[in-house]
């Protein structure tokens, strides 16, 4: 997978400039949905930045920029949000 890419669209990728845009036509970027999924699957600041071989204060910004851009103030409010946006792309499997 290349820069700027992220697996899940049409064709398994995603640019950052093809990414649904959140709140007031700011989409997210590529990396910024890479952490917001993090973030939703219940990973800190520090896992993230581990796992993604940043910086945990570039990780920091990252995610001031994701509330920013979702209109929340908080990591509850943003994975909420989050996950609200996403149900329709990721339906639930249920077993019958």
């Amino acid at each position: 997978m290349g820069r700027g890419e992220v697996p899940g669209s049409e064709n398994g990728l995603a640019t950052e400039q093809g990414l649904t845009a959140e709140q007031g036509g700011r989409s997210l970027s590529a990396r910024e949905s890479e952490i917001m999924s993090l973030i939703a699957d219940g990973h800190t600041n520090g896992e993230i930045a581990s796992s993604l071989f940043l910086a945990e204060k570039t990780v920091k910004n990252h995610v001031r920029s994701i509330y920013s851009k979702l209109g929340v103030r908080s990591r509850p409010a943003a994975i909420t949000h989050w996950l609200g946006s996403h149900a329709t792309s990721h339906p639930a499997t249920h077993a019958t």
